[in-house]
């Protein structure tokens, strides 16, 4: 984890998100290569156990108390609604993509073709993974001892877990970088200290441009961020908690609420109702989620030892 830091320290002096494409795109094939590994070994453990383990109805009361199931599976949502949310950085991207074709377009064809892709892949992952252990099934197939054997491909597979996870801690911290920047810029235009580029000359490469409150605010920052993740290894628990509390504002609020007041919908019209209740929906499995993913770490809390994981 001392390593990912320092690698993130060093990425994170990339200046703009539009630079770090080539680093979304690695994060991206290293995603697919993954998930297809976990797929694929889930698919042998069920071939070779001839049957399935898991059940319609989940976890059995027995191997976890009726509370427990409840909680876990409050959790769950958690841990799904984190995977959608992705709006924070939806206009970021967009801001990146080529026109014409106008970028509407294109982020509704690349939002609804990714929602379809990855929805299959999580489901195929976590139904097979779900077959072949059953109510022993680890909370990450791939990390959790779940498998063992061929060790050469699980490697690659946690070698890309860790590939892409360093693309994605990027994909989702520069909008912030470049928020809490611009309103330094702003605060303080007099600042030398903000304000003043060094060009820094890369042989064979454009002068690189260098920033001192880049380099230190973000240095600091993805220290933190590093500490915290040492300090509280609950990784499916703290997963959910940002799941519950940013899926239902940023994902299903906002974007509702804009869609309305764009299309200018009647109150109280057929798609008004709709679109309210659908909000509504997603707020109650929010907070369920909220709720489960809070308990989950109060369990681990109970066993918890600083800077070391639990499996």
């Amino acid at each position: 984890m001392i390593m990912f830091g320092i690698f993130e320290i060093i990425f994170s002096q990339i200046p703009d998100f539009d630079q770090i494409w080539w680093l979304s795109i690695v994060a991206a094939i290293m995603s697919f290569a993954y998930s297809t590994i976990g797929l694929g070994l889930g698919v042998a453990k069920v071939a070779e156990s001839g049957k399935f383990r898991g059940s319609l109805t989940g976890i059995s009361i027995g191997t976890v108390t009726q509370t427990q199931k409840i909680w876990r599976s409050f959790q769950a949502l958690g841990n799904i609604a984190f995977a959608y949310s992705y709006s924070i950085i939806l206009i970021e991207i967009q801001d990146t993509v080529k026109s014409p074709p106008s970028e509407k377009k294109t982020m509704k064809k690349a939002t609804l073709l990714s929602v379809i892709v990855t929805t299959l892949f999580y489901m195929l992952c976590g139904c097979m993974g779900y077959a072949a252990f059953g109510d022993l099934a680890p909370g990450n197939l791939l990390t959790g001892f779940g498998f063992y054997n061929p060790y050469w491909l699980l490697d690659i597979a946690n070698a890309a877990i860790v590939i892409h996870l360093v693309g994605a801690y990027q994909v989702y911290c520069q909008p912030l970088f470049a928020f809490i920047e611009k309103w330094a810029a702003e605060r303080f235009p007099d600042s030398q200290f903000i304000t003043k580029e060094i060009k820094i000359p890369i042989p064979g490469f454009k002068p690189y441009n260098l920033n001192l409150f880049r380099l230190v605010w973000r240095t600091i920052f993805v220290i933190i961020t590093t500490v915290i993740s040492m300090l509280m290894p609950f990784f499916n628990d703290v997963v959910g908690i940002l799941g519950a509390f940013g899926f239902w504002p940023l994902t299903v609020y906002f974007p509702v609420e804009m869609y309305i007041a764009q299309k200018k919908i009647p109150k109280w019209s057929t798609r008004w109702l709709c679109l309210q209740i659908l909000s509504f929906a997603c707020l109650i499995i929010s907070i369920a989620a909220a709720a489960g993913s809070v308990a989950g770490v109060v369990l681990d809390l109970k066993v918890y030892k600083p800077f070391k994981t639990s499996y």
